[in-house]
């Protein structure tokens, strides 16, 4: 097995062969051009190489197209024509081959239902996916803090929605030892999980949960699997895209182990129009995923951030991305320019040309590219004719995909919902046998009422009226969260103090 994946050469004013160092991959790296370059065969080709060399893969498929991953290229496809010339440019065997692929899809539509317990997604990452206000993001950590303590599971958007009404009528008595919790703060967030519901956010989560090692992953002859995630439809909810992307990549980190510089990474994690993570993301979130980036490579993953623009990453960010492969920038404003210029300047030099001209001037297919040597250290720039890909360039069909969906083993363990006893049951259980003490009580008062009345008329008590007595307590016309409120407030004081310990980005620890 090779310690390298190829990526492209050339000769003639291109470079010779160009590879990425599997020892290094976990380095990270940066697939960037402008729309309809080649950015999404060099994710496939990266991808190709990965399988091959033992490495699972994961990868969001925005356009639909990387799904042909999992059939192979034939020669009546209409470009191997030209794939077999560039090939023979390159000095490349071009063999066809499909790869073993594993769907996954938030909706459950074209893929397996991948999810995620509230939970586990922890009170940061949730506070991002809904845009919540720095005081919103306050009371939301104080609901997670609630539900630690008092042993309530968060699986799903209900069991929050249900411990957000009782945190609401409560704020009271929760402002007195965690600060201000205001009632609007709360409504607000009811509000912001309405949006995420009707986005069809809800779907993410809920058991069972996504168990990392499905997607790490290699087939009984020694390759990667690769784990494509349908993301076309679910890109026209970018926020939870960035957030659910996100939420992964620190699950990674919190729960593998630390395994150094190893020979090949134990994953490569792509991550598709990196531009969404970044987009008005506090400074803090961003901290966190510069940290993550840093210190997740010990941990053997490589994480592959591909966008249009090198200006989208933040430079402490890029200044990670070992490996990189940039196609055509186009630079039709001043904006541009000095987008192209700073990008340009990100590379080490190569005295043949300008690299600033070479990233104008690449054509569909071509990229300037730059690896990481033996020693960890950038190479110079070169012009780079990228390889064509092993498997079909463009999406399976239907029929074939939903054959593929069917025989998957993990059909068996995610396709169905379990839906176990959780925050929203418990509290609702809380609530019913509150409900039910109070209704004893006051029936156990009536009782005593009327034989004291009937008492009193039977000894023909003067003044004794038979009416009923101003002092009884009134019927208590309390919903659902007034009767919570009762019973939770008392379990409060009483409280263990319990701790649950969370990650880096606010996920829970699994099996803490």
């Amino acid at each position: 097995m090779s310690d390298s994946i190829f990526i492209g050469g050339g000769g003639d004013g291109y470079a010779h062969a160009q590879n990425l160092l599997l020892d290094k991959a976990n380095r990270h790296g940066l697939i960037a051009g402008a729309t309809g370059t080649g950015k999404t065969v060099t994710l496939q080709i990266l991808a190709e190489g990965f399988s091959a060399a033992g490495v699972p893969v994961f990868l969001s498929d925005v356009k639909g197209d990387l799904s042909g991953l999992a059939a192979s290229g034939t020669e009546t496809f209409k470009l191997h024509d030209a794939f077999m010339k560039r090939a023979n440019t390159i000095g490349l065997d071009l063999q066809y081959d499909a790869f073993p692929v594993t769907f996954w899809d938030l909706f459950g539509e074209q893929g397996h239902p991948i999810r995620a317990t509230v939970a586990e997604m922890g009170p940061l990452l949730l506070s991002r996916l809904l845009e919540l206000t720095d005081v919103q993001e306050g009371v939301m950590n104080v609901a997670f803090r609630v539900a630690d303590e008092e042993g309530l599971p968060l699986l799903d958007l209900k069991d929050l929605q249900a411990l957000l009404v009782w945190v609401g009528q409560n704020a009271k008595e929760l402002s007195l030892r965690y600060g201000n919790v205001a009632a609007s703060s709360v409504g607000a967030i009811q509000r912001q999980l309405l949006v995420i519901e009707n986005q069809g956010g809800n779907e993410l989560f809920g058991e069972p949960a996504l168990d990392l090692a499905d997607i790490i992953r290699t087939e009984p002859d020694g390759r990667g699997v690769v784990n494509i995630l349908a993301a076309d439809k679910l890109m026209a909810s970018p926020k939870l895209y960035a957030t659910f992307l996100l939420w992964l990549l620190s699950e990674l980190f919190e729960e593998l182990p630390e395994v150094g510089n190893p020979d090949k990474p134990k994953l490569v994690f792509f991550f598709d129009e990196a531009h969404l993570l970044f987009d008005d993301a506090p400074k803090a979130l961003v901290d966190k995923v510069e940290q993550v980036a840093r210190l997740i490579r010990s941990k053997g993953v490589g994480v592959y951030f591909i966008t249009q623009n090198p200006a989208d990453v933040p430079d402490d960010v890029l200044g990670q991305l070992g490996n990189r492969v940039q196609h055509a920038l186009r630079a039709f404003t001043a904006k541009d320019r000095k987008d192209l210029t700073k990008a340009a300047e990100t590379y080490r030099e190569n005295p043949a040309f300008d690299t600033a001209e070479a990233i104008q001037a690449v054509g569909t297919g071509e990229a300037v590219t730059s690896m990481l040597d033996e020693k960890g250290s950038p190479m110079i720039v070169e012009r780079t004719l990228i390889r064509p890909p092993s498997s079909q360039l463009g999406p399976l069909d239907r029929t074939t995909r939903a054959a593929m969906l069917q025989a998957s083993p993990m059909a068996i363990k995610y396709d169905a919902v379990k839906d176990r006893e959780s925050a929203f049951e418990m509290l609702r259980a809380r609530a019913d046998k509150a409900a039910a003490e109070a209704e004893k009580a006051e029936a156990e008062e009536e009782a005593a009422e009327l034989e004291l009345r009937e008492f009193k008329k039977a000894r023909r008590y003067d003044g004794g009226g038979t009416g009923r007595s101003t002092s009884r307590r009134k019927k208590s016309e309390s919903g659902w969260g007034d009767a919570i409120a009762t019973v939770v407030v008392k379990e409060l004081k009483g409280t263990t103090g319990r701790r649950i310990v969370r990650g880096i980005l606010g996920g829970l620890f699994k099996g803490r």
